[in-house]
């Protein structure tokens, strides 16, 4: 069952300009907790032609998830493997299954079940997150995922990418805003965390799309929100229209610019749980400022300062 979140307010008090994923972790469970991913072999409507054909524009699992990039074992293996490799950067003693690449409600519940329990039987599981599409929960999976949150701390993630029609159906998502808003409705109160995902520079888009996006999340009722710039890997449509100049990726001075607006206008109580994206070097085509994130969160901590701003000064709640 899912502990209480430290006051909403506390990280500004902490010295953060906005609220950090880390800093929740450790407020929730006194200690560093890392996510483990895991890929129970999951596919997407988008993929298997259930909607559409082709997957989103910019997508190759391989390039999102390290358990994409080798051969795909049993759950604790994978679990084993990946805390054996996080200890080696960080540390850290408890972590969080993390079911990321694919659609990881995409089955029927006794297909889902065993997976999800399984991973909860590692003694250094904490808690679990599972990334998948607003159109892949109906009520059964739902309820298990509220089953599931009345035991541990979960988080499910779902990809909302951007409020805009126009731009879901550039990245051939296979399915429009009403049903992130239809997932939202029928998930509020269940007892897990809601976060969603959201792309900043999709083309087409001008900053004040993607701030309106930002306000559309503002109301949603969400938990925790991932941000990250689109960016362009190996051997997918988008990768290809980058390297024949035919689509621009934002430039780090927009991102930057956008992001510290995009946080105004956030809730404070979201978590932020991600503030760029980036992909491994042999995957990635670019922007290339994308594959060092550090740089990145110090010239948002730079921007911030400069403007005196933090998330949430021009939430309309606030």
């Amino acid at each position: 069952m899912a502990k209480s979140l430290p006051d909403s307010t506390s990280w500004r008090q902490a010295g953060h300009r906005y609220y950090p994923y880390n800093y929740q972790l450790r407020q929730r469970y006194g200690r560093r907790v890392q996510r483990v991913s895991i890929d129970a072999g999951f596919t997407c409507p988008n993929v298997d032609g259930s909607v559409t054909v082709g997957g989103c524009i910019f997508c190759d699992n391989r390039s999102f998830s390290p358990s994409r990039r080798v051969p795909r074992q049993d759950i604790l293996d994978q679990i084993d493997i990946g805390i054996r490799n996080l200890k080696l950067r960080y540390k850290c003693d408890d972590f969080m299954a993390y079911f990321q690449p694919a659609t990881n409600t995409y089955a029927p519940v006794d297909q889902l079940r065993p997976l999800y329990e399984r991973a909860l039987t590692h003694p250094k599981i904490v808690g679990m997150a599972i990334g998948t599409r607003p159109d892949c929960v109906p009520d059964d999976v739902l309820d298990l995922l509220e089953e599931i949150a009345g035991t541990t701390d979960l988080t499910v993630e779902y990809g909302m990418q951007t409020m805009h029609d126009r731009s879901l159906d550039w990245m051939n998502r296979g399915h429009h805003h009403d049903a992130f808003l239809d997932a939202m409705e029928r998930s509020r109160g269940r007892g897990f965390e809601i976060c969603a995902h959201v792309i900043l520079g999709i083309p087409g888009e001008s900053r004040q799309d993607m701030l309106a996006t930002a306000r559309e999340l503002a109301v949603t009722g969400i938990d925790a929100v991932k941000i990250h710039n689109l960016y362009a890997v190996k051997r997918t449509p988008l990768g290809e229209q980058v390297e024949r100049g035919e689509t621009e990726l934002m430039s780090l001075r927009d991102y930057i610019a956008t992001l510290v607006e995009f946080l105004e206008l956030l809730p404070p109580h979201v978590v932020v749980e991600r503030v760029s994206g980036e992909a491994p070097r042999d995957f990635f085509v670019g922007p290339n400022w994308a594959l060092d994130k550090s740089a990145i969160r110090r010239r948002l901590d730079e921007e911030l300062g400069k403007r005196d701003t933090w998330q949430g000064k021009y939430f309309l709640g606030s």
